[in-house]
Order: structure tokens, then sequence, then C-alpha cells
């Protein structure tokens, strides 16, 4: 959980990035930002910030930031009820972007997992994204990805998005973002 303020903080933080990206929002997407710190209470290290611009039972839209060497943890997608699971593409328009997914695990890979939370990372076959670059994650799919030095600023592209649904391997992770509007 994070506090109304850390929340104002990062929002501007991240429509900076947006901006530097060049990334029109409008007044109700500005106000919109969801910020999801996962439930561990370490934003700096693991969250993802994002905008949806659409989720309807055909597509999902949605712009993702990410800080510098920020990682949104390793999760899935996976089939249920009469929904066979939710298909992604990243394109990444500002910044880097180290996305692992299932497959050969890379030697020499360029991110690492938050110290704390190493134990809940499996996958680790590098695919790195540039501006302009982009790259489907099929449904079901173990992923996870991190920010380059700059951060990073991501368009995704999917089939209908059930967020409350996502499997994280680390099972603390609270994918629905909660505020402290008191504190």
């Amino acid at each position: 959980m994070i506090t109304k303020e850390q929340y104002n903080t990062i929002k501007a933080r991240v429509l900076n990035y947006f901006q530097t990206a060049g990334i029109a929002l409008t007044q109700a997407e500005k106000e919109n930002v969801e910020v999801a710190d996962f439930g561990l209470g370490d934003p700096e290290h693991s969250a993802l910030q994002l905008v949806t611009y659409i989720n309807t039972d055909r597509v999902c839209a949605k712009e993702m930031v990410l800080f510098p060497g920020q990682t949104c943890p390793e999760h899935r997608h996976p089939p249920f009820g009469d929904y066979p699971g939710k298909e992604e593409t990243f394109r990444c328009r500002f910044g880097r972007v180290y996305l692992y997914v299932e497959g050969e695990p890379t030697a020499n890979r360029q991110a690492v997992p938050p110290a704390a939370d190493q134990a809940y990372y499996t996958v680790f076959h590098e695919i790195i994204l540039n501006p302009g670059e982009q790259y489907t994650i099929p449904i079901n799919t173990r992923h996870w990805f991190q920010a380059g030095a700059d951060g990073a600023v991501v368009s995704e592209f999917s089939t209908p998005s059930f967020d409350e649904m996502d499997v994280f391997t680390d099972p603390r992770i609270r994918r629905i973002p909660e505020i402290n509007e008191e504190a």
C-alpha cells in the first residue's frame, strides 16, 4: 500500500515521462494514472505505472511507465472460464525495456530482479526493446520486465485485460493497487 502523498509524487513523475515520450493524454487520463506497487511497499524497485485507454470484451490498450531500474514482477495471464488468456504486445516508446520470458536463459543478461525478491523470478530469456521495437507475449507465458537506466515508456496492445486474474510467482503480491488516503 502506498500513501496518497507517495501516489501524487509518483504520478507527477509519470506525467513527466509521458510528456518526454511525446504521449498526449486527456485530463481524465492524467487524473486516472494507476500506480501498482503490488503490495510490496517498495515502489522504487517493484511497481508499474499505467494509463488504460480502452479495455473492452475484444481489445485493451495501455501506456506503461517504468522508472530507472523499476521492475514489474514475474506473472502470467492464464485462461479462466471461457477466456483463453491474455495475449499482449509491448512496444517501446522511450528508454529501454528488458523483458524476460520463458525460454533458454540468456547468458550475461542485462537486468537483475530486485534483491529482496529474487526467489520469485524464474524466467530469464531476455528480449531487449528499444524505441520502436516490439514483442508479443503469448497467452499464459510467465514474464517480467525492467526499465533501463533512463526509465521507459511502453505501449501495450492486447486482448481484454483482467488484472485481478493475473497470477504472480510471488504469492505476496496484490495486483489491484491500494492507496492509504489517511496517511
